[in-house]
Formats: structure tokens, C-alpha cells, sequence
């Protein structure tokens, strides 16, 4: 027996009969926002919450995906090596830009060599312009998406709903969630605006509707 299990085997003796049961939580909060997913006006709402937090929003047909990322890339970093880019590994190849270098597991602190990040997310929450990122092979590792200084999430239409209990249900919640409201930034000093602090210091999603 470790250390651990036998100070837990002593706090189940200790309270005994005694141990709290947990009660069920009273769900009487909005849990759906009415309207489908995709729907025209959910892409809207999201597109304004992301500008609002300072990303840039670049809409385009699910055949365009690829050369959108490419411009978005150009105009974020001007001209660079393809090189410089790195994408997750489950990226369909329709949405890579051309000579980007998927992440292949090498350590983390070497993704901070790379420009810029392309990945895919798990599911967009239009009330709080949040993306959802689940370390599945779409998003990437955690890394992926916090190392590089540009983060460019390609977001499908129907991927995007309202509220934040829709958006939660669509998530498994052992997964290791990174939960995107536009660029990295903090006013913790002086309350002035510092970008880049804990992640990418631009965000630029690609929604595909």
C-alpha cells in the first residue's frame, strides 16, 4: 500500500457511515440556444465575438479551405517558409497550405521553432466566441496550439453552436480541452493590454459555411 492509498483508506474510516452522499444539481439554466447548428445567424454571432477579442475571421467555401489558410498565413507573417508552419497531425490534406510540416510528436519546446499552427477544432461556441480544442488528432496537442505565436483554427459551420451546454455536450470531459476566446492576453498589470502571454499572440479563424 503507498502513502496515498493508506491516507485515503483512513479518511473512509474516519467518516464511515458519516460520508456525504452527493446530490444531483439543479439544472434550470439554459441548456440549448433554439437555433440548429450552422445556423446563419450562430455564424454571425461567433464572427462578432471572435472580432471583438481581436482575432481576425476569414469566411470561405469548404473547396477554398487551403488557399485561405495560405493568404491568412501571408498576410499574418508576410513572406515565410513553409517550414515555418506546422499542422496537426489529423488535418484533412484539403486544408493544408502547401510545404506546412505536420507535428509529428518531436518535444514540445521545438514547436516554438515554427511561425505559425493550423488545426482543426472540436466545436465552436458562438455565445462566447469560444473554440474548443480536445487533443484529438484534428486539434493537435495541447502544444501545438500554444507554442507558435500565430493560430490559425479552420472551424466548420457545423461545428458552431450557441450556447455553452451544447457546446460542452459535444465534448468528452476526460479530454484535454483547450478552450479558445481569441488571442492570448492579459491585464493583470496596470490593466493595460499585453498580448502573447500564455499562447499565440494572433488567432485567425478560417469558418467554412
Amino acid at each position: 500500500m503507498s502513502a496515498r492509498d493508506e491516507v485515503l483508506a483512513r479518511i473512509r474510516t474516519a467518516l464511515g457511515s458519516d460520508r456525504p452522499h452527493p446530490t444531483e444539481p439543479v439544472r434550470n439554466y439554459r441548456q440549448a440556444d433554439g437555433r440548429e447548428p450552422g445556423d446563419h445567424a450562430l455564424l454571425d454571432l461567433l464572427t462578432d465575438r471572435l472580432e471583438d477579442y481581436k482575432a481576425t475571421v476569414v469566411r470561405c467555401a469548404a473547396a477554398d479551405v487551403a488557399a485561405t489558410v495560405t493568404d491568412a498565413l501571408r498576410t499574418t507573417l508576410g513572406e515565410h517558409s513553409p517550414a515555418d508552419v506546422v499542422v496537426a497531425p489529423g488535418l484533412p490534406s484539403g486544408w493544408r497550405p502547401d510545404g506546412a510540416v505536420e507535428d509529428d510528436g518531436r518535444p514540445a519546446v521545438a514547436l516554438a521553432d515554427h511561425a505559425a499552427t493550423v488545426t482543426g477544432v472540436a466545436v465552436a461556441i458562438a455565445e462566447t466566441g469560444t473554440l474548443a480544442l480536445d487533443g484529438s488528432p484534428l486539434s493537435g496537442r495541447r502544444a501545438l496550439s500554444l507554442l507558435p505565436d500565430v493560430l490559425v483554427c479552420v472551424v466548420e459551420g457545423a461545428q458552431v453552436v450557441g450556447s455553452v451546454p451544447e457546446g460542452l455536450a459535444r465534448l468528452d470531459p476526460r479530454a484535454p480541452l483547450t478552450l479558445v476566446s481569441g488571442p492570448s492576453a492579459t491585464s493583470d498589470i496596470e490593466l493595460q493590454r499585453v498580448e502573447g502571454v500564455h499562447g499565440p499572440r494572433t488567432l485567425v479563424v478560417v469558418l467554412v459555411a
